[in-house]
């Protein structure tokens, strides 16, 4: 099994002023095992093809991680972003199974305590 240490992003809602809510994406860096590293191309209409990974990771998570998990969009794995699909919550751990290229909210600042 490989290790795994990189960061989380995080996007949640914040309220900059009465009656307006702004997205902040935040990053954490977590260490844990790379359970099933797995590349997968979708042909479709497209002239390129789309790619996707199957990976999940196994993150040891901290209280942030178990209070904010709702929240966790991407993971920064091999030099991209890459969508966070589902998260199974297994005490002490987040199994993170990740989908294909994020392209939401980038990072606006780094969450203090990784």
């Amino acid at each position: 099994m490989a290790k795994f240490c990189g960061k989380v992003g995080y996007v949640m809602t914040i309220r900059t002023a009465p009656g307006v809510d702004e997205e902040m994406a935040i990053t954490r860096t977590y260490k844990g095992d790379l359970i099933r590293n797995l590349r997968r191309v979708q042909d479709g209409d497209k002239v390129n093809s789309d790619i996707t990974v199957s990976n999940e990771i196994s993150i040891v998570a901290d209280p942030f991680a178990y209070e904010n998990f709702h929240s966790i969009r991407y993971v920064e794995f091999m030099n991209s972003k890459w969508t966070v699909t589902s998260i199974d919550v297994q005490y002490p751990r987040l199994i993170l199974s990740l989908g294909g290229v994020y392209n939401g909210p980038a990072e606006n600042r780094v969450a203090d305590g990784s």
